[in-house]
C-alpha cells in the first residue's frame, strides 16, 4: 500500500445562526486553537481547558485533522479525526488509511441551526477524505441527553441524520462496546480512492467473533 502524505487542504466557510454568525474553519493548527478561547459548555469528554489542550495535541498529529466553528474569539464546537486508540479494536489492523471520527461537540447556545452538520461539511470538503475509511463509534453514555431533553433513541436518529449528512452509513459489527447497548452504533464513510484491500480489511476487523455450532 502507498504512504498517505497526510496532505491536508483548509477550508473555511460562515454558517449564519439566527443571533450569531460562526467560522467554520479548518484543519486548523494547534497554534490557532490555542489562540481562541474555548468555550465552557465544551466539556462532554473533560473540564474545557482540558479538552482545548486535548484537540491541540490531536492537530499537532500528522494524522490529526481538528475543524472548529467559531464566534469570534469564541470556540463553539469542533470535530476531531485521527487514527485509532491503540486499545480498541479498531487500530488492530494498522491501517494507515483508517480514521476515526474522535469527538463531535457544539456548545449548548450554539446547538440549532445545523452547526455539526458545517463542521462535518467544512471537514469533508477537502479531497484527501477520500483517502480514508472514516468511522465514528457512538455509544450513548457520551451523549448529552441531559442538556437536549432527547431520549437515546431520538438522540440516536439525530446522530444518524448528522453523520449521514457527509455520507456516513450504518455498519454492522459485533465489537462488544458497541453490541452492548442497542443505541450504540459504528458508522463508517468509505473513500472513493480506498483500495479493495482495505475495506476487507475494515471488514474483518467489524466481525472477530467465531461462533462453534
Amino acid at each position: 500500500m502507498h504512504a498517505l502524505s497526510h496532505r491536508k487542504r483548509y477550508h473555511a466557510t460562515e454558517l449564519q445562526l439566527p443571533d450569531s454568525t460562526l467560522v467554520v474553519e479548518g484543519p486548523v493548527p494547534s497554534e490557532v486553537i490555542s489562540n481562541y478561547t474555548f468555550h465552557e459548555g465544551l466539556r462532554a469528554f473533560r473540564p474545557a481547558l482540558q479538552q482545548q489542550k486535548a484537540i491541540e495535541e490531536i492537530a499537532d498529529l500528522p494524522e490529526g485533522r481538528v475543524i472548529i466553528a467559531r464566534e469570534g474569539n469564541v470556540i463553539a464546537a469542533y470535530v476531531t479525526f485521527l487514527y485509532p486508540d491503540p486499545l480498541e479494536r479498531w487500530s488492530q489492523g494498522n491501517m494507515e488509511d483508517l480514521l476515526e471520527l474522535g469527538a463531535i461537540e457544539v456548545a449548548a447556545p450554539w446547538r440549532h441551526g445545523g452547526t455539526a452538520k458545517k463542521l462535518l461539511e467544512v471537514a469533508f470538503m477537502d479531497d484527501a477524505m477520500n483517502d480514508y475509511i472514516v468511522i465514528s463509534t457512538e455509544y450513548y453514555w457520551h451523549w448529552d441527553l441531559e442538556g437536549t431533553h432527547l431520549s437515546v433513541w431520538d438522540y440516536k436518529e439525530v446522530m444518524k441524520k448528522v453523520m449521514g449528512s457527509v455520507g456516513m452509513e450504518y455498519f454492522a459489527t459485533d465489537d462488544p462496546e458497541i453490541t452492548c447497548h442497542p443505541a450504540n452504533m459504528l458508522m463508517a464513510r468509505i473513500g472513493t480512492r480506498v483500495p479493495l484491500e482495505s475495506i476487507e480489511k475494515f471488514n474483518e476487523i467489524r466481525f472477530q467473533s467465531r461462533y462453534m455450532y
